[in-house]
């Protein structure tokens, strides 16, 4: 049976931040597994010849299932993730020495994306989980560990009033899963050009995951500044009518 947080339900919770914030896709779960379920089906795709050092995945990289999960559950190992040697290593599928060997990586450094020195310091997941499961939060079958939202700017307005601390990152774009998941902080990013292009996420685009054992809590923090600023839309809205 799925945990669900106090009070509420993971559909309840999904319904909740969905109407508050508008998001461009519904939230998703994201849930880093000790072992495989059997109960949640593997995400299937053929992967294509690898690159000279050895590369290939089901998806060109992590940050692609998030897309195919507003549609269904799945299941994926660390196979699958592969062809992406930061999203492996954010998610804890690779060590940092296993990833800076790989071309990919050597081709962010080379174009002076990331530099050798700032690799170790960017977040990533420290145990190695043995499946990541990936679904609508609406119909998770496990508790998740993080809560993945795409937003519009007016979302993200709407976090950052809800939540004067929120951490907002930039590149790599999958990082703030491990944000979420290792330091129990709910973070947003701007994006980055790695994702964006592999995932076909437009250009408006923002995300923020948040902790699942905190989602309750700021699902309320996030319906109460929703509900500010619909005040105060409201007044200005009607305030604009006498320069018309």
């Amino acid at each position: 049976m799925t945990d669900t947080p106090a009070g509420s339900s993971w559909p309840d919770l999904a319904e909740r931040l969905t109407l508050a914030l508008h998001p461009l896709a519904a939230p998703i779960a994201i849930t880093f597994l000790d072992a495989p379920d059997a109960d949640i089906p593997a995400f299937e795709a053929a992967m294509p010849e690898p690159t000279p050092d050895g590369r290939t995945g089901r998806v060109a990289a992590g940050c692609v299932f998030w897309m195919h999960a507003t549609d269904r559950t799945f299941s994926t190992a660390a196979a699958d993730h592969a062809n992406c040697s930061v999203g492996s290593y954010t998610h804890g599928l690779l060590s940092l020495e296993e990833a800076a060997t790989n071309s990919d990586i050597a081709t962010l450094v080379e174009s002076g994306w990331v530099s050798p020195e700032a690799f170790p310091g960017i977040p990533a997941v420290k145990t190695r989980p043995a499946s990541i499961a990936y679904g609508p939060l609406s119909e998770t079958q496990v508790t998740p560990s993080v809560i993945l939202l795409r937003l519009n700017a007016q979302g993200m307005m709407v976090m950052t009033d809800a939540l004067p601390d929120l951490r907002i990152e930039g590149k790599p774009q999958c990082h703030i899963i491990a944000v979420a998941h290792e330091h129990g902080r709910v973070a947003a990013s701007v994006g980055c050009a790695l994702s964006r292009a592999r995932t076909g996420m437009g250009a408006h685009a923002l995300t923020c995951a948040i902790p699942a054992a905190t989602a309750a809590e700021v699902t309320g923090l996030v319906e109460r500044a929703a509900g500010i600023d619909g005040v105060v839309t409201r007044y200005a809205a009607q305030d604009a009518r006498r320069f018309r």
